[in-house]
Protein backbone atom coordinates (compact mmCIF):
# COMPACT_ATOMS: atom_id res chain seq x y z
CA UNK A 1 0.00 0.00 0.00
CA UNK A 2 1.30 3.43 -0.87
CA UNK A 3 2.04 5.59 2.18
CA UNK A 4 1.58 9.45 1.65
CA UNK A 5 3.20 11.59 3.14
CA UNK A 6 2.46 15.40 4.06
CA UNK A 7 5.55 17.67 2.70
CA UNK A 8 4.34 20.06 5.71
CA UNK A 9 4.80 17.06 8.47
CA UNK A 10 7.62 15.95 7.40
CA UNK A 11 9.28 19.50 7.28
CA UNK A 12 8.17 20.00 10.53
CA UNK A 13 9.21 16.98 11.98
CA UNK A 14 12.65 17.37 10.44
CA UNK A 15 12.90 21.03 11.96
CA UNK A 16 12.30 19.09 15.42
CA UNK A 17 14.97 16.72 15.01
CA UNK A 18 17.40 19.73 14.13
CA UNK A 19 16.50 21.38 16.73
CA UNK A 20 16.56 18.61 18.90
CA UNK A 21 20.33 17.78 17.99
CA UNK A 22 21.28 21.46 17.96
CA UNK A 23 19.90 21.22 21.82
CA UNK A 24 22.23 18.30 22.67
CA UNK A 25 25.58 18.82 20.22
CA UNK A 26 25.48 22.91 20.78
CA UNK A 27 28.94 24.01 21.51
CA UNK A 28 28.83 25.31 24.75
CA UNK A 29 25.07 25.87 25.47
CA UNK A 30 24.21 22.14 24.58
CA UNK A 31 23.40 19.70 26.80
CA UNK A 32 26.17 17.23 26.40
CA UNK A 33 28.53 20.32 26.64
CA UNK A 34 26.44 21.41 29.88
CA UNK A 35 26.74 18.49 31.64
CA UNK A 36 30.58 18.17 30.93
CA UNK A 37 31.01 21.60 31.83
CA UNK A 38 29.54 20.06 35.36
CA UNK A 39 31.59 17.49 35.34
CA UNK A 40 34.89 19.56 35.25
CA UNK A 41 33.05 21.52 37.75
CA UNK A 42 32.84 19.14 40.61
CA UNK A 43 36.09 18.01 39.52
CA UNK A 44 37.54 21.41 40.20
CA UNK A 45 35.42 21.83 43.53
CA UNK A 46 37.10 18.65 44.76
CA UNK A 47 40.71 20.04 43.07
CA UNK A 48 40.23 23.36 45.17
CA UNK A 49 39.38 21.48 48.34
CA UNK A 50 41.57 19.49 48.65
CA UNK A 51 44.19 22.41 48.66
CA UNK A 52 42.55 23.72 51.10
CA UNK A 53 42.97 20.30 53.44
CA UNK A 54 46.71 20.17 52.42
CA UNK A 55 46.96 24.05 53.56
CA UNK A 56 44.80 23.27 56.96
CA UNK A 57 47.08 20.42 57.69
CA UNK A 58 50.50 22.64 57.00
CA UNK A 59 49.17 25.39 58.68
CA UNK A 60 48.81 23.14 61.93
CA UNK A 61 51.72 21.01 61.66
CA UNK A 62 49.71 17.90 60.80
CA UNK A 63 50.82 15.10 58.60
CA UNK A 64 48.71 14.81 55.56
CA UNK A 65 47.87 10.81 54.16
CA UNK A 66 46.10 9.62 51.33
CA UNK A 67 43.47 8.09 53.79
CA UNK A 68 43.28 11.41 55.73
CA UNK A 69 42.48 13.50 52.20
CA UNK A 70 39.65 10.19 51.18
CA UNK A 71 37.78 10.90 54.57
CA UNK A 72 37.86 14.99 54.51
CA UNK A 73 36.22 14.55 50.97
CA UNK A 74 34.04 12.26 51.66
CA UNK A 75 35.55 10.22 48.92
CA UNK A 76 37.18 6.85 47.83
CA UNK A 77 40.45 5.95 48.06
CA UNK A 78 40.97 5.57 44.43
CA UNK A 79 38.86 8.20 43.73
CA UNK A 80 41.67 10.11 45.89
CA UNK A 81 44.91 8.74 44.27
CA UNK A 82 43.35 10.18 40.78
CA UNK A 83 42.90 13.84 42.57
CA UNK A 84 45.87 13.43 43.94
CA UNK A 85 47.70 12.43 40.80
CA UNK A 86 46.48 15.09 39.00
CA UNK A 87 47.47 17.94 41.83
CA UNK A 88 50.90 16.28 41.21
CA UNK A 89 50.91 16.79 37.42
CA UNK A 90 49.74 20.58 37.53
CA UNK A 91 52.69 21.10 40.12
CA UNK A 92 50.42 22.37 43.07
CA UNK A 93 51.74 19.09 45.25
CA UNK A 94 54.21 16.90 45.87
CA UNK A 95 55.40 14.20 48.18
CA UNK A 96 57.70 14.53 51.33
CA UNK A 97 58.77 11.73 53.34
CA UNK A 98 55.37 9.98 52.40
CA UNK A 99 53.37 12.99 53.59
CA UNK A 100 51.82 15.22 50.73
CA UNK A 101 53.02 18.64 50.92
CA UNK A 102 52.07 21.96 48.83
CA UNK A 103 54.00 23.37 46.51
CA UNK A 104 54.51 27.43 46.31
CA UNK A 105 52.30 27.52 43.46
CA UNK A 106 49.64 25.42 45.20
CA UNK A 107 49.91 26.96 48.80
CA UNK A 108 48.98 30.48 47.03
CA UNK A 109 46.35 28.62 45.25
CA UNK A 110 45.29 26.94 48.46
CA UNK A 111 44.85 30.62 50.17
CA UNK A 112 43.31 32.64 47.58
CA UNK A 113 40.21 30.06 48.17
CA UNK A 114 40.57 30.34 52.10
CA UNK A 115 40.50 34.28 51.42
CA UNK A 116 37.28 34.04 49.57
CA UNK A 117 35.58 31.54 52.26
CA UNK A 118 36.58 33.64 55.40
CA UNK A 119 35.76 36.99 53.61
CA UNK A 120 31.89 35.69 52.96
CA UNK A 121 31.73 33.92 56.21
CA UNK A 122 32.36 37.23 57.86
CA UNK A 123 29.49 39.31 55.32
CA UNK A 124 27.47 36.33 55.89
CA UNK A 125 27.50 37.21 59.87
CA UNK A 126 28.00 40.63 60.45
CA UNK A 127 25.91 41.87 57.41
CA UNK A 128 23.12 39.25 56.92
CA UNK A 129 20.54 37.94 59.01
CA UNK A 130 21.31 34.28 58.08
CA UNK A 131 22.09 32.22 61.06
CA UNK A 132 25.77 30.80 61.93
CA UNK A 133 24.62 27.20 61.23
CA UNK A 134 24.38 27.85 57.54
CA UNK A 135 27.46 30.29 57.15
CA UNK A 136 29.87 27.62 56.39
CA UNK A 137 27.70 25.98 53.84
CA UNK A 138 27.33 29.08 52.14
CA UNK A 139 30.70 29.98 52.11
CA UNK A 140 31.92 26.58 50.84
CA UNK A 141 29.49 27.12 47.62
CA UNK A 142 30.55 31.02 47.07
CA UNK A 143 34.43 30.12 47.34
CA UNK A 144 34.17 28.31 44.19
CA UNK A 145 32.12 31.19 42.10
CA UNK A 146 33.44 34.05 43.67
CA UNK A 147 36.72 36.12 42.11
CA UNK A 148 39.62 37.06 44.13
CA UNK A 149 39.26 40.43 43.09
CA UNK A 150 35.54 40.56 44.23
CA UNK A 151 36.26 39.21 47.53
CA UNK A 152 38.96 42.06 47.94
CA UNK A 153 36.33 44.69 46.50
CA UNK A 154 33.61 43.48 49.32
CA UNK A 155 36.89 43.19 52.05
CA UNK A 156 37.25 46.77 51.75
CA UNK A 157 33.51 47.36 51.81
CA UNK A 158 33.57 45.84 55.34
CA UNK A 159 36.52 47.78 56.48
CA UNK A 160 39.16 45.23 56.16
CA UNK A 161 38.72 42.36 58.48
CA UNK A 162 41.48 39.89 59.79
CA UNK A 163 39.44 37.75 61.29
CA UNK A 164 36.63 35.30 60.26
CA UNK A 165 33.74 34.84 62.75
CA UNK A 166 35.15 31.64 63.95
CA UNK A 167 38.30 33.04 65.27
CA UNK A 168 40.73 32.05 62.08
CA UNK A 169 42.82 34.87 60.76
CA UNK A 170 41.85 36.25 56.71
CA UNK A 171 44.66 35.58 54.68
CA UNK A 172 45.48 39.03 53.15
CA UNK A 173 44.95 39.75 49.10
CA UNK A 174 49.08 39.38 49.24
CA UNK A 175 48.76 35.62 50.68
CA UNK A 176 49.89 36.40 54.54
CA UNK A 177 48.63 34.60 57.41
CA UNK A 178 50.11 35.02 60.86
CA UNK A 179 51.58 31.27 62.26
CA UNK A 180 49.23 29.26 63.86
CA UNK A 181 49.30 29.60 67.88
CA UNK A 182 47.07 28.02 70.54
CA UNK A 183 46.39 24.73 71.58
CA UNK A 184 42.79 22.84 72.07
CA UNK A 185 40.98 23.18 74.94
CA UNK A 186 40.95 19.39 75.75
CA UNK A 187 44.72 19.76 76.80
CA UNK A 188 44.05 22.47 79.40
CA UNK A 189 44.87 21.13 82.96
CA UNK A 190 42.82 22.00 85.72
CA UNK A 191 43.43 25.46 87.14
CA UNK A 192 44.13 26.74 83.76
CA UNK A 193 42.90 29.86 82.42
CA UNK A 194 42.59 30.58 78.60
CA UNK A 195 40.96 32.85 75.72
CA UNK A 196 39.30 31.11 73.18
CA UNK A 197 41.04 32.07 69.64
CA UNK A 198 38.97 29.56 67.33
CA UNK A 199 36.15 27.44 66.97
CA UNK A 200 35.65 24.66 64.71
CA UNK A 201 32.51 24.42 62.50
CA UNK A 202 33.20 20.74 61.18
CA UNK A 203 31.30 18.70 61.65
CA UNK A 204 28.11 20.48 61.91
CA UNK A 205 26.62 18.33 64.63
CA UNK A 206 29.54 18.82 67.21
CA UNK A 207 29.69 23.06 65.86
CA UNK A 208 26.10 23.13 66.81
CA UNK A 209 27.03 21.60 70.63
CA UNK A 210 29.08 24.47 70.91
CA UNK A 211 27.02 27.13 69.62
CA UNK A 212 24.77 26.04 72.24
CA UNK A 213 26.92 26.46 74.87
CA UNK A 214 27.24 30.41 73.86
CA UNK A 215 30.55 29.95 73.11
CA UNK A 216 32.44 32.29 70.88
CA UNK A 217 36.12 33.62 69.81
CA UNK A 218 37.22 36.13 72.76
CA UNK A 219 35.56 34.43 75.55
CA UNK A 220 37.65 33.50 78.73
CA UNK A 221 37.64 30.07 79.81
CA UNK A 222 38.29 28.35 83.54
CA UNK A 223 39.18 24.75 83.63
CA UNK A 224 37.30 23.79 87.06
CA UNK A 225 37.96 19.65 86.59
CA UNK A 226 39.01 17.40 83.87
CA UNK A 227 38.82 13.41 83.74
CA UNK A 228 38.96 11.39 80.80
CA UNK A 229 35.05 11.53 80.21
CA UNK A 230 34.62 14.94 80.38
CA UNK A 231 35.62 18.64 80.79
CA UNK A 232 33.84 21.18 82.97
CA UNK A 233 34.92 24.58 82.51
CA UNK A 234 33.37 27.91 83.38
CA UNK A 235 33.08 30.32 80.55
CA UNK A 236 32.25 33.83 81.67
CA UNK A 237 31.04 33.11 84.55
CA UNK A 238 29.05 29.94 83.03
CA UNK A 239 29.28 26.34 84.04
CA UNK A 240 29.91 24.32 80.23
CA UNK A 241 30.82 20.66 80.20
CA UNK A 242 32.01 19.17 76.91
CA UNK A 243 33.53 15.05 76.28
CA UNK A 244 37.51 15.77 75.31
CA UNK A 245 36.69 15.13 71.97
CA UNK A 246 34.37 18.10 71.15
CA UNK A 247 36.91 19.62 73.57
CA UNK A 248 39.28 19.12 70.88
CA UNK A 249 37.33 21.91 68.17
CA UNK A 250 38.12 24.89 70.82
CA UNK A 251 40.98 26.72 69.94
CA UNK A 252 42.23 28.48 73.06
CA UNK A 253 45.42 30.49 74.12
CA UNK A 254 46.81 30.17 77.68
CA UNK A 255 46.61 33.43 80.19
CA UNK A 256 48.75 33.95 83.01
CA UNK A 257 47.73 32.61 86.19
CA UNK A 258 47.46 35.92 87.66
CA UNK A 259 44.65 36.80 84.98
CA UNK A 260 41.03 38.00 86.94
CA UNK A 261 38.42 35.77 86.17
CA UNK A 262 35.73 37.03 84.33
CA UNK A 263 32.28 36.95 86.06
CA UNK A 264 28.92 35.85 84.50
CA UNK A 265 27.76 39.03 82.72
CA UNK A 266 24.51 41.32 84.02
CA UNK A 267 22.01 40.82 81.16
CA UNK A 268 19.42 43.61 80.28
CA UNK A 269 16.44 41.09 80.83
CA UNK A 270 17.63 40.89 84.45
CA UNK A 271 16.74 44.48 85.60
CA UNK A 272 13.77 45.20 87.53
CA UNK A 273 10.77 47.47 86.97
CA UNK A 274 12.51 50.74 87.91
CA UNK A 275 15.56 49.87 87.64
CA UNK A 276 18.27 51.69 85.92
CA UNK A 277 21.96 51.02 84.38
CA UNK A 278 24.34 51.82 81.96
CA UNK A 279 24.88 49.47 78.77
CA UNK A 280 28.07 47.85 78.67
CA UNK A 281 28.25 46.09 75.56
CA UNK A 282 26.18 43.80 72.99
CA UNK A 283 27.03 40.11 73.05
CA UNK A 284 29.43 38.89 70.48
CA UNK A 285 27.01 36.16 69.31
CA UNK A 286 24.47 38.83 68.29
CA UNK A 287 25.33 39.78 64.80
CA UNK A 288 24.11 41.38 61.69
CA UNK A 289 21.12 43.27 61.17
CA UNK A 290 19.88 42.46 64.85
CA UNK A 291 23.11 43.40 66.14
CA UNK A 292 22.60 46.45 63.41
CA UNK A 293 19.16 47.21 65.03
CA UNK A 294 20.08 47.41 69.03
CA UNK A 295 22.54 49.92 68.20
CA UNK A 296 19.79 52.12 66.20
CA UNK A 297 17.72 52.21 69.20
CA UNK A 298 20.85 53.49 71.70
CA UNK A 299 22.15 49.95 72.93
CA UNK A 300 26.10 51.32 72.82
CA UNK A 301 28.28 51.28 75.57
CA UNK A 302 27.19 53.92 78.23
CA UNK A 303 23.57 54.71 77.62
CA UNK A 304 21.42 54.60 80.55
CA UNK A 305 18.76 52.41 80.62
CA UNK A 306 15.43 52.22 82.81
CA UNK A 307 12.87 49.23 82.78
CA UNK A 308 9.85 50.80 82.17
CA UNK A 309 6.99 48.42 82.49
CA UNK A 310 6.13 44.79 81.65
CA UNK A 311 3.43 43.75 78.79
CA UNK A 312 0.74 41.60 79.80
CA UNK A 313 2.30 38.73 78.98
CA UNK A 314 5.20 39.84 80.42
CA UNK A 315 7.15 39.98 77.09
CA UNK A 316 8.23 42.79 76.04
CA UNK A 317 9.44 44.69 78.34
CA UNK A 318 9.18 48.48 77.75
CA UNK A 319 12.64 50.59 78.49
CA UNK A 320 13.60 54.52 78.46
CA UNK A 321 16.67 55.43 77.06
CA UNK A 322 18.02 58.57 75.33
CA UNK A 323 14.48 60.53 76.27
CA UNK A 324 11.86 57.71 74.20
CA UNK A 325 10.32 54.09 75.41
CA UNK A 326 11.08 51.12 73.21
CA UNK A 327 9.96 47.93 73.29
CA UNK A 328 12.58 44.64 74.03
CA UNK A 329 12.21 41.17 73.68
CA UNK A 330 13.09 39.08 76.13
CA UNK A 331 15.05 37.09 73.51
CA UNK A 332 16.92 40.36 72.31
CA UNK A 333 17.72 41.74 76.10
CA UNK A 334 19.44 38.50 76.76
CA UNK A 335 22.23 39.85 74.35
CA UNK A 336 23.07 43.27 76.05
CA UNK A 337 25.18 43.66 79.01
CA UNK A 338 24.81 46.19 81.46
CA UNK A 339 26.52 47.57 84.30
CA UNK A 340 24.66 48.37 87.49
CA UNK A 341 25.24 51.33 89.27
CA UNK A 342 26.90 50.19 92.53
CA UNK A 343 29.31 48.18 90.52
CA UNK A 344 30.70 51.77 89.41
CA UNK A 345 31.33 52.60 92.41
Amino acid sequence: MLMVVNPGMALLVGTLGMVAAAGVFWPKKGLLALLSKGRLNTQRVLLEDALKFLFDCEYKNIPCYLNSIAGSLHISADNATRLLDRLRTMGLIHLQEDTFRLTDAGRSYALRIIRVHRIWERYLADETGIGEMDWHGQADFKEHQMTLEDADQLAAQMGNPVFDPHGDPIPSSQGELPAYTGQPLSALEEGAIARIVHIEDEPATIYAQIVALGLYPGMQVYVMDKTEDRIQFAANGEECVLTPFFATNITVKKLPAREPIQKKPDLLSSLKIGESAAVKGISPTCRGQQRRRLMDLGMVPGTIITAAFRSASGDPVAYQLLGTTIAIRKSQADHIFIERSEEKL
